[in-house]
């Protein structure tokens, strides 16, 4: 089993809070728009956007939405009320229809918070002993807090759902904050020690980057610290940043995890045979049924 504590120290988990500001409330079709402004402790500005069913009464269970990268930093949040080309629709729009609430932040570089490149954040980030991953999961270990407190929330029931960065992110987080019930992700799980051995790693974003990660886990590993709580993985065999060999790997070890933790019913796969780094209409219905089975 991976060292917990020193993943969430390499994850940064907990040095980086952000405080609310101010919401501006919009309406969608069927649904409302929360626009949120947080700051950062260093006086960043950090958008996000919040969807929920409009009339809805009580606690609701919640999806904490991270989004992709893609090499389009313009989109950030707004992939939850926007989407991107690799969704099949805006996810915040459909999650609220089935009656969850919704959180999407910009994550360092994307969105509005384009004022500095990637390359830029992660050397500095590297140069100061840290990542800018770490920071990614440390914001959003913040919003999560934000998010549970919430009142129209029930905390015991927030997943987590993203597609590309956003899947990897979402499993790491999962896997060392357990208030993340179920987890689902799209077109990102591979065995990086496998990535490197192919020299298929080039195609990641150098924001990636965590130093002795590998020494700690390999990504089946870490996925497999989800158990027992449920988890979906969706991949195609011809996503060139989740090749075969390299997902078989991560895959064999997630299996096994959840097999000795007594919960190999609680792992889900949808893996697409003719499919690349996209979303598929299978890989949409079954995020829904899971989410459905699991938060209700």
């Amino acid at each position: 089993m991976p060292d917990t504590a020193r993943l969430r120290q390499m994850f940064e988990i907990g040095m980086h809070h952000l405080s609310p500001v101010s919401t501006t409330i919009m309406s969608g079709d069927g649904f409302e728009i929360e626009h949120l402004v947080f700051k950062t402790a260093g006086g960043e500005s950090v958008r996000a956007f919040l969807t929920r069913p409009v009339g809805a009464v009580g606690a609701l269970p919640a999806i904490l939405l991270i989004h992709a990268h893609g090499n389009r930093y313009h989109i950030g949040a707004s992939e939850l009320i926007e989407g991107r080309p690799a969704l099949q629709s805006p996810p915040g729009p459909v999650f609220a229809a089935q009656g969850y609430i919704s959180l999407c932040i910009d994550l360092p570089c994307f969105g509005e918070r384009q004022g500095q490149s990637e390359s830029a954040a992660t050397k500095a980030a590297l140069w100061h002993g840290r990542s800018l991953a770490g920071q990614m999961l440390g914001e959003l270990t913040s919003a999560l807090d934000w998010l549970a407190a919430r009142p129209d929330v029930d905390a015991a029931r927030i997943g987590c759902f993203g597609i590309s960065m956003g899947a990897t992110l979402g499993y790491w987080l999962a896997a060392v904050d357990e208030r993340i019930a179920a987890v689902a992700h799209e077109c990102c799980f591979a065995d990086f020690a496998r990535l490197i051995g192919s020299g298929a790693h080039v195609l990641h974003g150098i924001y990636l980057t965590i130093p002795g990660l590998l020494e700690i886990a390999g990504n089946g590993e870490i996925a497999g610290m989800i158990a027992p709580r449920p988890q979906l993985v969706c991949i195609g065999d011809l996503d060139p940043l989740t090749p075969k060999d390299a997902a078989d790997a991560a895959l064999a070890q997630l299996r096994a995890a959840y097999a000795a933790s007594g919960a190999a019913n609680s792992l889900m796969e949808i893996r697409e045979t003719d499919s690349g780094h996209v979303e598929t209409p299978a890989m949409r219905a079954a995020v829904l049924a899971f989410f459905k089975q699991h938060l209700g």
